[in-house]
């Protein structure tokens, strides 16, 4: 027993002779290729009655700290490379722009440059060329043998009507037509937009305009209406109201919800019409710039109530129009609108699938949707819009916006109007129908 041999730990382990302890070798002899030293030093800890031996047989020594450790471990390698760090590696390779050439460019790229513009000038030109000859045949056409049936299925007036569609068709091919900084393009709402909606207007829901001569003829004004009817028809109506009964012809800009402009194509077309996003900001910047603003401060508690609460008013907000119209010293106009209540009698709401679509309410009418896509067709009610007298806001400062008091006793008095404006309309209103 004297002369019994005492066997390192690690080489009793692997069946192999002691190691000097040469911390050199030691490294480079790995006895699982698959662990490393600091998962064998883990290992050899947690094994029972271990730490003692360690502490008291002689041969052995403490696992690999420090830089000893990441030598046995071998060399760390780096993740992957992603897309997220080709992207930034290729920005940090970018010159900052006080090493980019300054001046005219150089004689090459200058002439691409012409090149280029010259391309795209001989196409526009072209364009424009085409769309001449069209409306000229188009014209010889409907001059010549065609001109009698022409008037008998368009009626008189038609040569003014189709000269001036295909004026705007050439306009529009070469690029002739101007928007302003919200995307409002006037020629396009006058003479597509409003007149596929003037028919609807004038002969489905046959609107009775009252009251058009309280929106001024110049100078911003704020309208403030009654929200209804599922679909924002009654927002589509004023719009027409307001251009075709007023003696200046002028346009309502919209303060639209946000789901406006998510909706694909939507989005595309309220802009080109003229509407922004209902925030205070674009509100006071349309009022400055002496544009009929257009607000329906119900938003979708309104559009979307029970037909059991028709012609009740919701809630209309914290009153940010009246400090909008405030900001701007504008006149305030209630409107009150009836007959869109009734166009899709809204008797439940399929809130699941609501919440499954991201929709404010999917509704549930007589029609729809146990008709199918018929059932979406509107009821052809009888509607009247009445616009009431002005409210003036130049009278109080325009830092009078900052007053809570002020702008929620404006934003009732407001409400209050079109309330009572509609119990006297629906009094007055023989059927809903005619």
């Amino acid at each position: 027993m004297g002369d019994a041999k005492v066997i390192p730990i690690e080489s009793a382990r692997t069946g192999g002779a002691a190691q000097p302890p040469s911390r050199d070798r030691e490294a480079a002899a790995q006895p699982d290729a698959d662990r490393t030293a600091a998962d064998r030093s883990t290992a050899d800890r947690s094994a029972p009655g271990r730490e003692g031996a360690d502490r008291t047989r002689p041969g052995t020594r403490p696992p690999a700290q420090g830089r000893d450790a990441r030598r046995a471990r071998g060399p760390v390698r780096p993740p992957a490379a992603g897309p997220e760090d080709d992207r930034r590696a290729a920005h940090r390779r970018l010159p900052p722009l006080s090493a980019l050439p300054q001046g005219p460019l150089p004689g090459p790229a200058a002439a691409g440059a012409a090149a280029v513009g010259e391309a795209v000038g001989g196409a526009a030109d072209r364009a424009g060329a085409a769309a001449e000859r069209i409306a000229d045949a188009v014209g010889h056409a409907l001059a010549g043998p065609l001109g009698g049936a022409a008037e008998r299925l368009l009626g008189r007036g038609w040569e003014r009507r189709a000269a001036n569609g295909l004026a705007f068709l050439r306009r529009r091919i070469t690029g002739d037509y101007e928007v302003d900084e919200f995307g409002f393009d006037r020629e396009l709402t006058e003479e597509v937009f409003l007149s596929l909606l003037r028919p609807l207007a004038e002969k489905y829901f046959r609107v009775e305009v009252r009251g058009i001569e309280n929106i001024p003829a110049e100078g911003g004004v704020l309208i403030v209406a009654n929200h209804s009817g599922v679909v924002p028809l009654d927002a589509l109506m004023t719009h027409v109201a307001v251009h075709d009964h007023h003696p200046a012809r002028r346009h309502l800009r919209m303060l639209a919800a946000d789901l406006v402009f998510v909706l694909p194509g939507v989005n595309e077309l309220a802009r080109k019409a003229g509407h922004t996003l209902a925030c205070n900001e674009d509100a006071q910047r349309l009022l400055e710039r002496g544009e009929v603003v257009g607000v329906w401060p119900e938003g979708f508690k309104g559009i979307g109530k029970p037909f059991s609460e028709r012609y009740k008013l919701q809630r209309f907000g914290r009153g940010g129009f009246v400090a909008s119209a405030l900001r701007a010293q504008v006149p305030i106009v209630p409107c009150s609108i009836v007959g869109a209540e009734e166009t899709y009698p809204m008797i439940g709401n399929a809130r699941t699938l609501a919440r499954l679509l991201g929709l404010p309410y999917v509704p549930l009418t007589p029609t729809f949707p146990w008709l199918g896509p018929l059932g979406a067709v509107p009821l052809p009610t009888k509607w009247t819009i009445q616009f009431g007298e002005p409210i003036a806001t130049d009278v109080h400062p325009p830092e009078a916006a900052d007053d809570p008091m002020l702008v929620f006793d404006l934003t009732d008095e407001v409400r209050e109007t079109i309330q009572h404006t509609l119990y006297r309309l629906l009094v007055q209103r023989r059927s809903v129908f005619f």
